[in-house]
Formats: C-alpha cells, structure tokens, sequence
C-alpha cells in the first residue's frame, strides 16, 4: 500500500479514518502483540534530554511509553495523541490520568507553537500519506532546542510478508516504506538543523502465518484495500511462500528500524 504524499486531499481523508479504525480495532491486543513495536521503542531511551517540561507522544497507541515518559521525567505535562480513537480509550483504561490524551493527527497537531520541550514517537509517522507536513508540524510545536527521537521503517520492512503475498493483485496491505534519505531531506526542509540518524535491522520470529500475521493486523499495522478478499488458494500460496524463509527459531518477520534524532 502507497504512503506516498501525492495523495489528494480527498484520499488523504479517506486514508486517515481507514488507518484511525484499523488501529481502534487493534487497541486491545496492542501490548500483547507488539513485541516488536516495543523492543524498537527501547532504542529511543538513551537518546532522551536530561530535562523535559512538556512532552508529546506521538502515536501513542496505547499509553505505555507516555507513562514511562512521565515517570521519566515527573511533574512534566505529558501529552498522549493518536489518531485513533479506540487507542486513546484503551491508553485511559490502562493509565488513568498519567497523560492528557488527545485524538489528533501528525498532520495537523492540535498544539501551539514552540510548546514542546521534547517529541517522542516510536514507529508512527511512516503512516504519514504527506512526511513534509508532518515535519514541519513537528518542528512548529517544539521549542527552540527541542528535541525529536522518532523512530520509522525503512525499505526492507516486512520483505518476508511482501513475498509471501507477491502474486499480482493480492491483498498484501504492506507499505511501501520511505528510505532514510528521504526522511532528513523532509527534516531539513521543515527547519531542523541538528539531525542524526541510526539505521538498524532487526528480526522477530513466530511460529506459523498465523501467528505472523496476528503480530501485524494485531497492532493495526496492515489496512487492507477496500473490498480485498482472501481465498483459500490465497492463504495455502502464501503459506507454502512463508515456509522457504523458515529459521530453526521460526518464520521471521524483518524491520529495517529509522532512528531520527531531531534537533530545533
């Protein structure tokens, strides 16, 4: 599926809700699944400010790094915002109070310039269709020596999936992921100045497609295209494929991690 920013402004709504309800509907399996999502998002604390007054989490899913930020930093004002609405009731289920949620959108932050000491963001903007207004949202609402540590995929991402369900016109739903050039030419462009970058790849592994696929529809991470329907000849193809990559640890799913060190 295309992230690219050409999208009309039309589909670009379109696009949003779609993504807003496949994340809804994988709000309450998000932490039992994403155990992916959440050994990438460790790779970010190190690179943390000594000091931070006004947080944003950016794609908060479910709330658990905006808890830990809050008790990372206390008496700071943490902010949780996700597009989707169903993430943000499972973040409130979960941890109360320990954030200010808000249902927003990285294109359009609900946030006053020059508000945000630091941006945390782990595997959220590659969901962006337009990364330069993204970008230039994010360096409007942080403060002048603000930070950003956003952590995206890269090319590469899910190539085990995007083979398995290679036959012309398959369902795949996998994104066409954006190199790491182009997000710090997108960066530089909206007026960072201070920008570094960490390209790693790693390895998950599950026991079958089934479990393979739960981890990626589980936490949101595949929209199917309108009116997709699988076959039985579908799935047993896709298995058979799945089968050729199988380690003695089990069927890998690969990510090609973009860490983005931002600086205002």
């Amino acid at each position: 599926m295309n992230m690219a920013s050409t999208l009309p402004a039309g589909e670009h709504q379109e696009w949003r809700g779609r993504v807003a309800r496949a994340f809804s509907r994988a709000a309450s399996r998000y932490v039992q699944l994403a155990k992916a999502q959440q050994a990438m998002g460790g790779r970010l604390w190190p690179h943390l400010p000594g000091q931070a007054q006004r947080i944003l989490d950016l794609g908060c899913g479910p709330g658990d790094w905006s808890l830990r930020l809050g008790m990372r930093y206390p008496g700071a004002q943490v902010v949780g915002l996700d597009l989707a609405p169903g993430m943000l009731d499972e973040a409130q289920r979960r941890h109360g109070q320990a954030a200010r949620w808000v249902c927003g959108d990285a294109m359009a932050l609900p946030l006053a310039a020059r508000s945000v000491d630091l941006v945390f963001s782990n595997l959220a903007i590659q969901w962006c269709p337009d990364l330069d207004k993204a970008m230039r949202e994010l360096h409007r609402v942080l403060r002048p020596g603000g930070r950003a540590l956003i952590n995206t995929l890269g090319p590469g991402t899910l190539m085990e999936v995007a083979s398995a369900w290679s036959r012309p016109g398959a369902p795949t739903g996998v994104l066409e992921f954006r190199g790491a050039a182009r997000y710090l030419a997108s960066a530089r462009l909206a007026g960072f100045r201070h920008m570094r970058r960490l390209v790693r790849s790693e390895r998950f592994f599950y026991p079958d497609l089934d479990a393979v696929m739960a981890s990626i529809k589980g936490v949101g991470a595949q929209v199917a295209r309108p009116g997709a329907r699988l076959t039985r000849a579908d799935l047993l193809r896709a298995e058979q494929r799945y089968e050729r990559w199988r380690e003695p640890a089990g069927l890998p799913v690969s990510y090609r991690c973009i860490t983005l060190l931002l600086e205002h």
